[in-house]
This record gives C-alpha cells, sequence and structure tokens, in this order.
C-alpha cells in the first residue's frame, strides 16, 4: 500500500564556488540516489551564494514546502562559511559553540591544532541535533527538518549516511518506462491527460536520437506498482493510437 502522502525533499546548494564554475557539485546525484532508494521524492535543488538573506529565504521557504531539507557547504573555518549563522537566523535561533561538537573536535585535534578558524566550525544554532561525520569528526547539524552538511563529497557521504539513518522513510519508489519513436510534440496532449488522471504519479518525457531518428523515453514513477502498471498501459495505448512503435521495459 502506498504512503496517503508522498515524503519529500529538496538540496539547497551553498557556494559562490559552484556558481563560478571552479567547482562542479558532485553531491547533488548522490543525495538523489540515496533518498530514491528510501522512497523520499526529490522535488527541487537550488544552488546559491554565500549571502546570508539568501540562504535564510531558502532555508525557510524550503523547510516549510518539504518533509525534509539538506544543504550543502558553508560550514568551514573561512570568513565565507556563513551557513551555521545564517540557518540560526532563518529560524529564529542564537548561535553559540556547540559544546558536544567543541569535545569532538578537541579529541580530533589537540588544544594546539584546533586552532580559532576550526572551534569556528562548533558554531552553530542554539538547540541544533549533531549529525556525525566519520571522515574528520567535525559534524555537521540539524535544525528544525534541515540537515547541515560539508560541501566536499566525501565528507557529505558520510554525514548523509548518518542522517538517513535517523528520518521515517517512505515505501519504495517504483519506476517503469516505455521507449518510442514518436517526437515529444506527437504525445505531448495525451500524455498531459494521462498525467492530469494521476496526480501522485510522476510522468516524465525524455527525448532521444537514435539509428537517424527522434523518440522519446515515458517514464512512470510512483509508490503503487498497479497503478503503475495501469498507468504504463494507458501509455502504451496512446503509442499505438499515434503509429508509434514501442518498447516496454522496467527500470
Amino acid at each position: 500500500m502506498a504512503n496517503q502522502k508522498n515524503i519529500t525533499a529538496g538540496i539547497i546548494i551553498i557556494g559562490n564556488e559552484i556558481l563560478s564554475g571552479r567547482v562542479q557539485d558532485a553531491n547533488i546525484q548522490h543525495i538523489a540516489l540515496k533518498l530514491n532508494k528510501l522512497g523520499i521524492f526529490l522535488r527541487e535543488v537550488v544552488v546559491i551564494p554565500d549571502v546570508e538573506d539568501r540562504i535564510v529565504d531558502a532555508a525557510r521557504a524550503y523547510s516549510k514546502a518539504y518533509d525534509y531539507v539538506f544543504t550543502t557547504g558553508g560550514i568551514g573555518p573561512t570568513h565565507d562559511d556563513i551557513t551555521a549563522a545564517s540557518l540560526a537566523k532563518a529560524f529564529n535561533r542564537e548561535v553559540e559553540f556547540n559544546q558536544t561538537a567543541l569535545e569532538i573536535m578537541k579529541a580530533r585535534y589537540g588544544d594546539i591544532e584546533l586552532t580559532e578558524g576550526r572551534k569556528n566550525m562548533a558554531r552553530m544554532p542554539v538547540g541544533a541535533k549533531l549529525i556525525k561525520n566519520p571522515v574528520t569528526s567535525v559534524p555537521g547539524f540539524q535544525i528544525e527538518n534541515v540537515f547541515v552538511f560539508a560541501g566536499i563529497p566525501e565528507v557529505m557521504h558520510g554525514m548523509l549516511d548518518f542522517a538517513l539513518d535517523t528520518i521515517t522513510p517512505g515505501d519504495p519508489i517504483i519506476s517503469s518506462a516505455v521507449h518510442c519513436f514518436l517526437t515529444e510534440s506527437e504525445i505531448a496532449k495525451g500524455l498531459q491527460e494521462i498525467q492530469d488522471l494521476h496526480p501522485d504519479l510522476d510522468i516524465g518525457s525524455y527525448p532521444f536520437w537514435k539509428m537517424g531518428r527522434f523518440g522519446a523515453s515515458l517514464v512512470v514513477r510512483g509508490q503503487d506498482q498497479q497503478v503503475i502498471d495501469e498507468t504504463i498501459s494507458q501509455v502504451v495505448e496512446l503509442i499505438k493510437s499515434l503509429g508509434g512503435e514501442l518498447e516496454y521495459e522496467k527500470i
């Protein structure tokens, strides 16, 4: 039986280095695949600069719109790492040195290597829950339904695994696809009518070029196998009615 309400998520990527093109994001796909396995629908991703107002606005909007929010970037030791303070402002919290985080960092670096910059990574919103970091020990944190990770992929992966163990999964997400040699313009109207009949499903059209011909892969995603099978049958009938060649594939 499918969930009565799909569990949803959004991702906020924070960092001028992403927007400038100097660094290529490597976190979105990893998070999306992990969420998919847990039956959580990723609904939106935004990339924003290290600007307080932008972080505050995005955090508030995403927190209201989705069950879970994941941020990456901006929790390091330098002046432009303002994610923690910005999220505190977003949720009307003060910022404090999290004593547990400080103890973890002291155990990692010792008193000599625990510089002021590193200490600043323990500054978090009051009441934040720590997210374990198995790579460098410096923890991320959770505030409300927002999980705050480092931007370095290897570090983020470990934090994400810890965080996902603490959340409620949804029913498995199932995908089925039909591939046909019809253009998207030919199937657009009929596909929209099928989507309107099934608002709880994600029906996507993805064009391709193969053997000198245009075609489209029509993907149906949801959490109820029977409904997905019925919808795929409707898509198949649409393709046949338009004279298209097709093949059926579960993915």
